[in-house]
């Protein structure tokens, strides 16, 4: 029995278990494992569906296994914070040596973030590493490098994370900075010549389409500007509703207009935003989603170290024309970074917006990545630093945006990626006192609800440090990876 699922083998029962909401969290029948062939289940539901008394959650829970469904921690003892987090490594490290239902196959153990989420994650995986480098975890470090690069070799990127419907996406592209960690770590820089192919690989994947961009519109995940320079923007192959929040997104999608809703709703999930007021035309309702439509300041930044990288590789190998190339169009993006991302209005980075050739009014703390990669001058920081400060720190660690929309990836929610690039954006620049009000503000609050709850949590609020967090499409998780990691290097520093 072939043990890997895609959704769209089961999609008539799927579309039925995910509409009739069976179950509370629509992300339970993404993970279900089939206990008997596909074609069996399906000729059974067929069969049995019509029948007098048939009942569609027996059904799925005869013919599925939701086994590790959720990661749920219990302590009995209230360990110091430091002492939990060495012993959630161990919980939370799973392994995927075959496939099983729609989770992908990897050839090393893993990390996952936790609660609902108990796959391996892209980006949430980088953060994770940080916290490893400090807990002298490296073999585990060196896994979740191997394991990126297995998926950038067999599957031609990382996806969002290892599972078959999430196979149309990425998440924002952090196998380079995970390289500079491990080889600062191990100090060896022969893992830049070792991983050459896996970073053109995954250069070749963000850059796919470059040659038929038209002036003023995107391919894939390239876009050509009304000057035809070439940025990225996040995408995703898929138009359909995500597997994971069906039924939210048909809801969604009944009030919106334009035939992409649901590759907008998608890409955007590609930049693990999802969501925030940041892709919404109107600033305010989801149903005006255009991620499509902008380039995005974080992602740019981000393949600016990819090229910056691939230079590096090129040149420890000795492969002129190709340092040369990557030299060349990493000068070339570090210039269009601050030709179209720094807005000279509100001395602020923004996203850019293709159409409209201006950048979008969202203030949001991807603005932090030109000064955590060190591409802003001196003035930049300058102004970027006022901004963090009078805008996006509060008591209880940096907001992502300036607005309260009620999505996850806005005020007042503090995420802790967010706390370790402005931690060290702030330092790349001199501002050691703010660098500092950062990891303060955010890791007593960290400490305060671990005091309060014994657990991690996926994101904080900033605002009310008497509340935990809220907002999104789930209630909020526990465990929890990024957080265990960022608190450590935060701490060690």
């Amino acid at each position: 029995m072939n043990n890997q699922l895609y959704i769209h083998d089961i999609q008539t029962l799927f579309d039925d278990v995910q509409r009739s909401a069976i179950f509370e969290d629509q992300k339970m029948m993404t993970d279900a494992v089939p206990l008997f062939p596909v074609a069996e289940i399906n000729a059974k539901y067929e069969q049995d569906k019509g029948s007098e008394g048939f009942d569609l959650k027996d059904f799925v829970m005869n013919h599925f296994d939701f086994l590790g469904a959720k990661v749920s921690i219990q302590r009995e003892d209230h360990l110091p914070i430091e002492e939990h987090i060495e012993k959630l490594w161990d919980e939370l490290t799973r392994t995927a040596y075959e496939e099983k239902g729609t989770l992908l196959k990897l050839p090393k153990p893993y990390i996952v973030p936790g609660g609902r989420f108990n796959e391996f994650f892209y980006w949430d995986s980088y953060f994770i590493m940080l916290g490893l480098q400090v807990s002298g975890r490296v073999e585990m470090m060196e896994n979740i490098v191997e394991n990126c690069s297995y998926l950038i070799q067999n599957v031609g990127f990382v996806p969002n994370a290892s599972r078959t419907h999430f196979l149309s996406r990425s998440q924002p592209p952090y196998f380079s900075l995970m390289l500079d960690l491990l080889a600062d770590t191990k100090n060896d820089e022969t893992i830049y010549t070792q991983y050459h192919d896996t970073l053109e690989k995954e250069y070749e994947f963000w850059m796919n389409g470059k040659e038929d961009a038209e002036v003023g519109s995107g391919v894939k995940r390239v876009v050509k500007t009304i000057d035809g320079d070439i940025l990225n923007r996040y995408y995703d192959a898929e138009n359909e509703p995500r597997p994971e929040s069906y039924l939210i997104d048909i809801e969604d999608q009944e009030n919106a207009s334009g035939d992409e809703f649901y590759r907008n709703i998608r890409s955007a999930c590609e930049s693990g935003w999802d969501f925030s007021s940041r892709w919404f035309a109107d600033g305010q309702h989801i149903q005006t989603i255009e991620t499509l439509n902008l380039a995005e300041v974080d992602l740019n930044c981000l393949l600016w170290h990819l090229e910056t990288t691939l230079a590096k590789s090129s040149a420890l190998q000795g492969l002129g024309e190709k340092e040369s190339f990557f030299t060349e169009r990493a000068a070339s993006r570090r210039q269009m970074i601050n030709k179209y991302f720094w807005d000279e209005k509100t001395k602020m980075y923004k996203d850019y917006h293709i159409k409209k050739n201006t950048n979008t009014p969202s203030e949001h703390i991807a603005a932090l990545y030109p000064l955590f990669l060190g591409i802003a001058d001196v003035e930049q920081a300058d102004a970027a630093a006022k901004a963090i400060s009078d805008k996006f720190l509060y008591q209880g660690g940096l907001v992502t945006t300036t607005k309260n929309s009620g999505q996850q990836w806005d005020l007042p929610n503090a995420w802790a990626p967010y706390q370790w690039l402005g931690f060290k954006a702030m330092k790349n620049y001199g501002y050691h006192d703010l660098a500092e009000k950062i990891k303060n503000n955010w890791c007593s609050n960290v400490e305060r609800v671990y005091k309060n709850t014994g657990k991690l949590m996926e994101k904080y609020n900033a605002l009310d440090t008497e509340t935990i967090a809220g907002g999104g499409e789930y209630p909020n998780q526990d465990g929890f990876g990024w957080t265990n990691g960022v608190y450590l290097k935060l701490q060690q520093n």
